[in-house]
């Protein structure tokens, strides 16, 4: 994909949405810029799934041969008791690979790090500035003129905000983060653990109590694993950047759960990678105002409980890129079709499975026996058909082509 343009392009966000976008449109020829809060990309972070129509863009975006060296290998996703022993288990090859283990599952910041190898080897014009975001967005018709925190001030063709849920893009262009958000009824945490003794190798271990659930995910090093935490609870403002009560709310849900707790708590005062967040689904009127757009969880948060966050970032980025690339000198009509293109994907990938928070993680020990039931009862080979139609939301997506 090659064009001849006097474009300048920004990209607010240095994460998996920001970075594909940015290949392809270096790969177009299009002189692009991306501004990255952050001093450096940042590793780890939890497993992601490429299955569907995110796998179809890898491939077609030359991705997978990086993936491949990368690749985490996991037999699939098992339910545990609190003594560790196995209520139930779906392996990877259930319900044709639609379950919650897909055949390719790759680590975020590795993922990430692909990007980043493609972009460097890229032939074309790229500004890559860490350490940096944008302060004001001034447009008119022809195009948006960008105040940085570094004092920099800068004019594009088009700015695109690929920098998350907390968008600081989308509230210098659309408003309050309030107006676009809908709280899910909990958070989710995350972070690296040594392997703890009663960890499931090569498996997603999960184990459910009342208002928590505590999960244990293998890394590519089987010394290390991720604690995955997801917390049923009321909404918390004065949670928010407050790392201290984050984590002092992580010791009061996961204590007494039994099973990896011990291992889960010891690794919180360690950890370097603390990740927590509020579960919230992002939906917005429209992805562009004028000369500025969205991407990604910018743009179309579903919240990790779908799993599909990643699969809607690269394959948001491919469409945008592709509209982009077509018609170089019609900026308006490129967004309109990109938005156009990734509604219908959209639409399917952020239904939250099985109900969502209400459905997964019980309130009393009498909703725990009942999920425990069902639970086995969806994995019973009657019911796997069912289950089948149930996860399989996106694979009729036909992908467009560029």
């Amino acid at each position: 994909m090659s064009t001849d343009t006097n474009l300048r392009i920004l990209i607010a966000g240095g994460g998996i949405a920001g970075n594909a976008v940015a290949l392809q449109l270096v790969r177009a020829g299009i002189a692009t810029t991306v501004v990255e809060r952050a001093t450096a990309p940042r590793p780890g972070g939890q497993a992601v799934d490429l299955r569907g129509p995110s796998r179809e863009v890898a491939e077609r975006m030359g991705l997978m041969d990086g993936i491949r060296k990368h690749q985490l290998h996991e037999k699939g996703m098992v339910q545990v008791d609190a003594d560790g022993a196995t209520i139930y288990e779906m392996p990877m090859e259930m319900f044709e690979g639609h379950g919650a283990i897909a055949e390719v599952e790759i680590s975020r910041g590795d993922l990430n790090g692909v990007l980043l190898t493609e972009l460097a080897g890229a032939a074309g014009e790229l500004d890559y500035r860490y350490g940096e975001w944008i302060e004001t967005l001034d447009q008119d018709g022809t195009g948006v003129t960008v105040g940085f925190a570094s004092g920099l001030s800068e004019r594009y063709d088009l700015v695109i905000g690929a920098d998350g849920v907390h968008s600081g893009t989308r509230k210098l262009a659309f408003g309050p983060e309030e107006q676009f958000t809908t709280y899910l009824g909990g958070y989710m945490s995350f972070y690296t653990i040594p392997t703890p003794d009663a960890a499931v190798p090569d498996w997603m271990a999960m184990h459910v109590v009342p208002r928590a659930s505590v999960g244990v995910r293998s890394d590519a090093d089987p010394a290390t694993s991720k604690a995955i935490l997801t917390f049923r609870i009321d909404a918390d403002p004065a949670l928010r950047r407050d790392t201290e009560a984050q984590q002092q709310l992580v010791r009061s849900m996961v204590a007494g759960t039994g099973w990896c707790e011990p291992e889960v708590l010891a690794g919180l005062d360690a950890a370097t990678d603390f990740y927590f967040d509020e579960l919230v689904r992002v939906d917005m009127p429209s992805l562009s105002a004028g000369r500025i757009t969205l991407l990604g969880d910018a743009g179309y948060c579903g919240s990790p409980l779908t799993g599909m966050g990643t699969a809607m970032a690269i394959v948001g980025a491919y469409l945008l890129a592709g509209e982009i690339a077509a018609t170089p000198g019609d900026i308006t009509g490129a967004l309109a079709r990109y938005e156009a293109a990734v509604t219908p994907f959209l639409e399917k990938a952020k239904t939250l499975p099985g109900g969502g928070l209400k459905m997964m993680i019980p309130t009393s020990k009498v909703g725990l026996k009942v999920l425990v039931r069902v639970g086995k009862l969806m994995m019973s080979r009657p019911f796997r058909p069912i289950m089948t139609k149930m996860l399989d939301t996106t694979e009729d997506y036909v992908l467009p082509s560029y």
